[in-house]
């Protein structure tokens, strides 16, 4: 979706938002971007944490083939990118059971959903705007209905997050000691992959199927080298998706770009300037819970509960 370039810009914040915000579509593209970002700034630090960056981009790609068999049918695209990501999110998490070792499973699952996607494609006699729109995102086609439906969406995954919070980021940072403690692990995978599937499902609205790194991956990537505890790597992720999200739009009203392209180019600059500084590197984690469990497999924790964190690692 290219940009407006209406106006020009009058380096005055507040008249230039005054401006904006007479539109519709504009209220409406803030406050989808806004549900958006949330999600994918907290699901983002999961998939960096679980090494499951290429499970993100291959549940982007999945989304269009769903898409697509949605438009062959005349069902909204959002019901085709829910029902294909989810269905293989699922199939992912059961087929491989350890996170970091699922590129087979993953692989093979995307080919299947890619050729179900070209025969949808091959079948469908007209042009398939909408399923093509999925490629780069639309966040300014969003309407208040789309709004409200990316909220209902959303919040059951934020409230499970909550709820299974401390268990997924322990069996993410060390699954095989995650397993001796009792927890299931693979129930936990499961829940990670819907909400993935969900958050992916969701953002390509905004960003697009092929630049969905731009709020799955990088904004975690980002955090990780800023923070060591979990909790302030989830906040530093949902504010640099918030920011080029906000940044994103605004630049695009004022410009003929495509909103797509600012959002990304905006999370590349931090990304870039976060790995040029020197003296931060990526927080690692998984060694010292790995570090912080030993004591509590020695003492026989109770099966199922989080590891007692050492000082420099405790959660929040």
């Amino acid at each position: 979706m290219s940009g407006f370039g209406w106006v020009w810009w009058n380096w005055n914040l507040v008249a230039d938002l005054r401006v904006m915000w007479q539109y519709t579509f504009i209220q409406s593209a803030f406050e989808a971007g806004t549900i958006i970002a949330i999600l994918a700034g907290v699901v983002s630090y999961l998939v960096v944490l679980r090494r499951s960056s290429f499970a993100a981009h291959a549940l982007g790609h999945v989304g269009f083939s769903g898409a697509a068999g949605a438009v062959l049918f005349a069902v909204a695209p959002i019901w085709g990118l829910l029902l294909f990501t989810t269905v293989s999110g699922t199939g992912i998490a059961v087929l491989g059971r350890r996170a970091a070792n699922r590129d087979v499973e993953i692989g093979t699952v995307l080919a299947f959903m890619l050729g179900l996607g070209l025969l949808f494609l091959a079948f469908y006699r007209g042009y398939a705007t909408e399923a093509y729109s999925i490629l780069f995102g639309d966040i300014v086609g969003i309407s208040p209905s789309q709004v409200w439906f990316t909220l209902y969406a959303s919040l059951p995954i934020f409230v499970v997050l909550l709820l299974v919070y401390r268990q997924l980021l322990f069996a993410s940072l060390d699954e095989e000691v995650a397993e001796a403690k009792g927890m299931h692990t693979m129930l936990l995978g499961i829940i990670f992959m819907l909400a993935l599937a969900v958050a992916i499902s969701i953002a390509v609205t905004v960003i697009g199927v092929l630049l969905i790194f731009a709020l799955t991956v990088t904004p975690a990537a980002i955090a990780v080298r800023l923070a060591q505890r979990p909790l302030y790597a989830v906040l530093i992720s949902v504010l640099v998706a918030l920011a080029a999200t906000w940044a994103g739009i605004f630049i695009a009203f004022y410009e003929v770009e495509p909103t797509s392209f600012f959002i990304v180019t905006i999370v590349f600059a931090i990304y870039l300037v976060v790995r040029l500084l020197p003296g931060l590197g990526p927080a690692t984690q998984q060694a010292r819970w790995a570090r912080a469990s030993a004591p509590a497999l020695a003492s026989g924790g109770r099966p199922g509960a989080a590891p007692t964190p050492a000082p420099e690692t405790e959660l929040p």
